[in-house]
């Protein structure tokens, strides 16, 4: 590896070193993301006793402490949700529901097929899925609202056949959640939506509240705060993954665009103060031609502060070659990763990948297409976590049992396998349970 640089305020006095001379604890902090869940554990430990012990009192309190708002309810109305919906536009909500179309539409191409094989004579295994019974969405809002979220998790899990989908979104400073949100719950068929965000959210789906139902499983992205309280909780409801501040690692050599390439960095920075995205490329000429891009396009950003933050501790780092590009994102392991080069060494880039929670393959294949209506789901591992789960998909809507139909002539035909193991871990009544069938 060459060079490394480093984003900072003012593009043009970026820092550029040999990565050889980078002070390892700074490229350890990129690896790492800054490793803020341990910042705010008793943060997070507080809001989730007081939640626990004092229920909507305590949601009440948090959203006027938090969100600014006065509620007093937190369970949206159906006339709250046949307002919002006729307050928008008939061309809007056709864009929403082309989106869930193609969201469904890939999710169910997802579900497992049953499984029925007989590998022994007489022995019949299967294989049946049963969907969870409660799931809770978690939505974010905050600084934006996101409808997308809701279809991207309450579709999966009807899909998969959960009885009642549940959603938490934080309250506009009026007490309203966005129209578009609401419009998105009535697409994806949610049961209950609930005002309420944070932290204080995740525990109330995880141990319920006089208003919000206990659920079985939590679903859905949102900040440090969010992420830490689900990975607490998980004793109460289990949930996917942890899933803070967005992030995308691209992968681009002089095939790329630079205009392209610059517009999917702003993208990813818009999100949050602590999104990150990171450039990987084996040209420094076209490293330079991406900078001059970002300064040009980040000054009619309309999320200019937000931006700045979150590129304040991004990178675009300098390679020897194309499989450089591969083992950094591999270890990095990207919450999103666009592959942006030759099109005659996509096939060979994407076959080594091995860490990644959705990949983008091409210039036209931004990740604003699968945020919203390509129809995978945007809801993934973060933080490097990618190493260990996959992104949301019906399969974590869905528990599997396992099934053995065995005759006599089937159980005669491992007698003496079952037996033998068992009397040598020593395990008696486990032998005598075969062979009194045969006595």
């Amino acid at each position: 590896m060459k060079k490394f640089i480093l984003f900072q305020e003012v593009l043009a006095f970026m820092i550029c070193q040999k990565l050889s001379d980078f002070p390892k604890s700074e490229l350890q902090k990129l690896m790492s993301r800054g490793n803020q869940l341990s910042d705010v554990g008793p943060t997070v430990d507080a809001i989730l006793k007081n939640v626990l012990e004092n229920g909507d009192s305590a949601i009440l309190a948090y959203a006027a402490q938090f969100d600014k708002v006065n509620l007093s309810a937190l369970l949206v109305t159906q006339k709250e949700i046949d307002d919002a919906i006729s307050s928008l536009s008939p061309v809007l909500l056709s864009h929403l529901q082309k989106a869930a179309d193609n969201i469904r539409k890939f999710h169910e191409a997802q579900l497992p097929k049953e499984i029925w094989i007989e590998n022994t004579k007489g022995i019949l295994l299967g294989q049946k899925q049963v969907p969870l019974s409660r799931v809770g969405c978690y939505v974010p809002g905050g600084r934006a609202s996101y409808p997308s979220t809701v279809l991207m998790t309450a579709i999966p899990a009807k899909v998969a056949g959960v009885s009642e989908v549940i959603v938490c979104t934080p309250a506009r400073a009026d007490g309203t959640v966005h129209p578009l949100t609401l419009a998105a719950v009535k697409i994806a068929g949610v049961d209950k939506v609930f005002k309420t965000g944070g932290a204080q959210a995740i525990a109330a789906m995880a141990y319920g509240t006089q208003s919000i139902p206990k659920v079985d499983k939590i679903v859905g992205p949102g900040n440090v705060f969010v992420t830490v309280a689900k990975m607490k909780v998980r004793d109460f409801a289990e949930i996917d993954f942890p899933a803070g501040p967005s992030e995308v690692l691209i992968i681009a050599d002089d095939f790329a665009d630079p205009k392209m390439t610059a517009a999917d960095i702003l993208a990813q920075a818009e999100h949050d103060p602590n999104s990150i995205s990171v450039l990987v490329t084996p040209s420094e000429a076209f490293a330079k031609k991406v900078l001059l891009e970002l300064d040009s396009q980040k000054k009619a950003a309309k999320r200019r502060e937000i931006i700045d933050a979150a590129l304040l501790h991004s990178a675009i780092l300098t390679v020897e070659n194309l499989d450089d590009c591969v083992d950094f994102s591999n270890q990095f392991g990207p919450e999103h990763l666009q592959i942006m080069v030759d099109p005659k060494s996509e096939d060979k880039v994407l076959s080594k990948i091995k860490n990644a929670g959705s990949v983008f393959v091409g210039n036209y294949a931004p990740v604003p297409a699968g945020d919203y209506a390509s129809g995978t789901n945007h809801v993934l591992p973060t933080s490097g976590y990618v190493r260990l789960y996959s992104g949301l998909n019906t399969m974590h809507f869905l528990k599997l049992i396992t099934i053995q139909k065995i005759s006599k002539e089937g159980l005669s035909n491992i007698k003496d396998t079952v037996v033998a193991l068992a009397e040598e871990e020593g395990l008696f009544e486990h032998a005598e349970a075969i062979k009194k069938r045969f006595d």
